[in-house]
Order: structure tokens, then sequence, then C-alpha cells
């Protein structure tokens, strides 16, 4: 819904994504603090309903649509798996509480993009503004979780055209600054696909061509300074790397799909990069829809701690085969074991 002073209970309610019965509960708890008209009716402002995002995003969720049974998660999730410093949860970021706040230096996500991809267990053809909504959500649980230093390494469509022409970067940047997020700057990743395009609009015709920019963003967020001071202050970027990564254009391959197994995974090489050059060696990194495993990866590469959080059990499972498989985990441990 569209962003303005002033929130009717329902529109509060449509606001947060809860019943109007819960605002009403969250009223009497003292999480919300509405003012009355003069005929005695309530009214929300937009800061309240802000700062009740971020600090009670566990409140009440409700489940996204078309979601299998077996998906609804408990609040309280053991680890899918663990392995020295990585962890993996099979659970909806939304509804589990197994992170706690202010603990997080670092998060490297790429969420659903809502253009109809086939996942096992999320609807990827939502409304715009249930998408909207939907981002807002994970946005405001993320930075509670983050720490005061941390940094958010978003991967994102720069634009959507598939379904209507939509300014994705622009909307979810304006909406993680109305969350609270400090924006940084954006890295534009050229990920080489021109050749897979295959819409024109109107052939050799001004009358309605379609541009299309074969590229992505990450964009840079942090919480309330930039200037990193907690964690081990190693860091392990070399100074080419620093150079290169410091440019705001990086160029490299996109994640083959059929090698993987994942409708859309991205190259070891995006969290790899995020990394080194935005956290100290040890630091805590997140990705709250970790997919195929590709930040953990990066983290076992990189000697980070690792969290991940996945709705799917399938996709768990084949981000704990690449984990063994392609970071070699047990043999790491091993060898740090005779170290």
């Amino acid at each position: 819904m569209e962003d303005k002073a002033i929130y009717t209970t329902k529109e509060a309610a449509d606001y947060l994504g809860v019943s109007p019965s819960t605002v009403y509960r969250m009223k009497k708890r003292g999480l919300l603090s509405p003012t009355k008209t003069s005929g005695g009716q309530r009214r929300f402002s937009q800061k309240n309903l802000e700062e009740c995002l971020r600090k009670n995003q566990s409140f009440e969720t409700p489940v996204v649509r078309e979601m299998p049974p077996f998906y609804e998660i408990t609040a309280r999730a053991e680890p899918y798996f663990q392995e020295n410093s990585i962890r993996i949860y099979n659970a909806d970021f939304l509804r589990t509480d197994c992170i706690k706040e202010k603990t997080i230096d670092l998060i490297v996500t790429s969420p659903p993009y809502n253009v109809g991809i086939k996942y096992s267990s999320h609807d990827d053809k939502m409304s715009y503004e249930d998408y909207l909504s939907f981002t807002r959500k994970w946005l405001g649980k993320c930075y509670g979780l983050i720490k005061d230093d941390g940094r958010f390494c978003l991967n994102i469509p720069l634009d959507k055209n598939k379904g209507g022409q939509q300014s994705i970067c622009a909307d979810i940047t304006t909406i993680a600054k109305q969350v609270g997020w400090k924006y940084h700057s954006t890295i534009i990743w050229n990920e080489q696909n021109i050749s897979r395009r295959t819409a024109w609009g109107s052939w050799l015709s001004a009358s309605a061509p379609y541009v299309i920019a074969p590229v992505e963003v990450i964009v840079i967020l942090y919480k309330d300074r930039w200037k990193k001071i907690s964690g081990s202050r190693k860091s392990d970027i070399g100074k080419k790397e620093f150079m290169d990564w410091t440019n705001g254009v990086w160029t490299f391959m996109g994640e083959s799909k059929k090698r993987i197994g994942h409708p859309t995974p991205f190259p070891v090489e995006l969290p790899r990069r995020c990394m080194k050059l935005f956290s100290f060696v040890g630091d805590t990194v997140l990705d709250p829809f970790l997919g195929s495993g590709s930040t953990l990866i990066a983290c076992i590469l990189t000697d980070r701690k690792g969290i991940g959080v996945e709705i799917d059990r399938n996709y768990c499972e084949l981000a704990k085969q690449r984990l063994i498989n392609e970071a070699e985990i047990y043999q790491l441990k091993l060898i740090r074991f005779m170290k």
C-alpha cells in the first residue's frame, strides 16, 4: 500500500501484514501508540508503524501464499546441518527465532525476484504490492539481527519487464531506508547474459521498444555507522582485489542452474567478493534466503562463520551437499585438527 503519514486501524494492519485484531492486541501491549480523532477513532503514525516493524517482526507473520502445510516451520528450529562454524536452518526466515538480535556482521543474500520462478515452496507470482509488503517485513527483521556496524549486500534486479515494468532496485532501496537501513552505494554486476534476451518490444520501431539491461545490482546498506570497529579487524583482501572490487562494476558470469540444480543460483564469486571487501576474517555472515548454498561455501573459503536460512528442505539438502563436495568442509575440518 501507499506510504502516508496517518493510518486507520485497517490500513495499519495492512501495513504491518497482520490482522486488525492483532493491531488491537499490539496496542494493549504498548507496541503501538495510536492517537484518537475527535470522533474517538484510532489513528496510527507511519513513524510508530516503522518502529513496530523493526522491533517486533515475530509478533505475527503470515505464511507466504501457496506454501504447502509441511513448510509451516515452528518458531524455534534446530539446525538442519551444522559443522564447525556453519549452520543451515530449514525454516521460514520471517517465522523463526533461531538467530539472536545484533549478532550478524554481514548479510549477503539474493531474495526471490517475483518473476514467476518455479520454486518448490514460495509463490514467485505475488502482486507487486504484496511483494513489496513481503520485502518490507524481511528487511525489517534483518535490521534487528545486524550489529550496529553491520553491513548488508543485497543482490536484486535493476528493474523488471516481465508482467509489467517495475523499478525494483529503486523501490526496494526506498523500503530499506524506510525500515532504518542507511544507503552506502550500489555495485553493478555485469553477468554477461545479453545472448539470452528474447524480448524486443517493437522491432526496429520507436512505437514500443523494450530496453533490457543485462545486469543485476548489489545494493550496499549499513545499520548505524559505516566504519566497522567490531570483529577481528583482520582483512584478507589483496591489493589488486581491493583496487578492482572498489570499482562499482563487477564483471563475471552467472551460475548455471542446470549444473547446480536450483532455479536461481548465484555464483560463489559474488558473496566471496562481498565478504572480503565488507567484513573481517571470522565475522558472522547471514543469508536469509540460502537457496543452493553459495553464501556458505564462500564463508568456508574465506574463513567466516556462516548462517543460512532456507524454507525448502530439498534446497537445504542441496546446500549441504555442495558444502561437503565443493567447499570440502570435512576435509577442512580434518586439516585444521591436524595443524
